[in-house]
């Protein structure tokens, strides 16, 4: 999970998941790009809109603009150097 600025994780082994570490990394630069708060008050909305839409928790997580640019590019290990500024309006649909 990703709290500007740290990245908790729930054991010592994911640490050296690189997968993992990138995507809340992606996280990380989502946040700072929307001054923190914000990213997490548009998270929750875009959760909530989700889950009224599905009514399904792992529907309206996977449908979150944030998480759909996270889990796009978490196997890209070139993609937090050649990221463009608030990359995630790209997955705005």
């Amino acid at each position: 999970m990703a709290v500007f600025p740290f990245i908790l994780i729930k054991n010592q082994d994911l640490k050296n998941d690189t997968r993992l570490i990138r995507h809340e990394t992606i996280h990380l630069m989502q946040e700072l790009e929307l001054l923190i708060v914000p990213f997490y008050i548009l998270y929750l909305i875009n959760y909530l809109v989700n889950m009224v839409k599905y009514r399904d928790h792992e529907k309206a997580y996977l449908d979150i603009v944030f998480e759909r640019e996270a889990y796009a590019h978490e196997a890209d290990n070139g993609y937090l150097k050649q990221r463009k500024f608030w990359g995630w309006l790209k997955f705005v649909r």
